[in-house]
């Protein structure tokens, strides 16, 4: 099997300087003091699942890293569980905090109403996958107004590939994903299109609550699931883990932290690396060194392989020992 350990994504090139302002409303963006100033950072997130946590808490350790700690920085931490009114609520409270330096909205739901809201400071969004789709930014290149960030745009084709390696005789693969999730249909669309190419199809079961993981799990007939960055199927996996033991099956995921909870294998994204990679581009923002509207957004720069191997045996599946040295996590 190929080795995709040193497969690297490149974050994507800087554009030519914009004749934008950093700001989508009035009043200028300015830098918080250059550092020198305490900040105050809001964090609006989406729903607690530990992908998600691990943005924020590698954000925190980055911004901990860049000198910003004790009483230099402080946060307005905001959870919105999934529920879309009170989502919006804290969009709209953090624009009308006239304290707040910057905002990090992690996951699309929570990207795209803090971009609404808030445009008097930068927003930084984390795992966001298609941060076009969303509408929140013009291009990843050059973003064009107070919103950009970190996408967790993560290798479908080689989570796919995996499958295939582990499961050479699998044919249909099931997908359980959120309807209200712009990210997530992304990456159906995507998993079509790799499976093409796999001799696998994909077996679609849409939901609009994490309540409903488990009985659209158990809706599709399948030989194996792939689970994307589906907030509402994250924060439900054990429903669908449940699901996939029971019909002795394998679960791929797309990012390490699945994996840890169960999920049998992927080539994921490491979150606590992603928030800490936000928190640089957050750090340049605060001093100045840079604006929003002309910051390119960012990809993770690379990918890790994690493995379970008591889901493995549940799934009647052994991992090679060539897969297990080139993890960096075995469960």
């Amino acid at each position: 099997m190929k080795s995709f350990t040193a497969m690297k994504f490149a974050a994507i090139a800087a554009a030519g300087a914009l004749a934008l302002t950093a700001c989508g409303g009035s009043g200028e963006q300015g830098a918080a003091g250059g550092g020198d100033e305490p900040v105050k950072i809001g964090i609006s997130q989406f729903v607690s699942h530990p992908s998600l946590d691990a943005v924020v808490t590698g954000f925190k350790a980055g911004m901990e890293e860049a000198g910003y700690t004790g009483e230099k920085i402080s946060y307005d931490e905001n959870n919105a569980e999934t529920d879309q009114a009170t989502n919006t609520s804290i969009a709209g409270k953090l624009a009308a905090d006239s304290d707040i330096d910057l905002v990090l909205a992690v996951a699309t739901p929570s990207a795209q109403a803090a971009a609404q809201a808030i445009t008097n400071v930068p927003v930084l969004f984390s795992a966001v996958t298609d941060p076009v789709d969303a509408k929140l930014v013009a291009s990843n290149e050059a973003p064009g107004a107070n919103v950009t960030g970190t996408s967790d745009m993560n290798p479908v084709d080689e989570q796919l590939q995996l499958l295939k390696d582990l499961v050479p005789d699998a044919k249909k693969v099931g997908i359980v994903y959120s309807s209200g999730e712009a990210n997530s249909a992304v990456q159906v669309k995507m998993a079509k299109e790799a499976a093409k190419g796999l001799g696998l199809t994909i077996e679609e079961a849409a939901v609009s609550a994490s309540s409903e993981v488990q009985q659209a799990a158990s809706s599709l007939d399948v030989d194996a699931y792939y689970v994307p960055t589906d907030n509402a199927v994250v924060s439900a996996l054990e429903g669908l883990l449940q699901v996939a033991e029971k019909n002795k099956v394998p679960v791929i995921s797309a990012d390490g932290e699945s994996v840890k909870r169960g999920a049998t294998a992927t080539y994921g994204i490491n979150y606590e690396k992603l928030g800490e990679q936000t928190a640089a581009m957050a750090v340049k923002l605060l001093k100045g060194e840079d604006e929003p509207a002309t910051m390119p957004v960012e990809t993770i720069s690379e990918v890790d392989l994690y493995l379970n191997e008591d889901a493995a045996k549940k799934a009647g599946i052994e991992f090679t020992d060539e897969m297990k040295s080139e993890a960096v996590e075995v469960y």
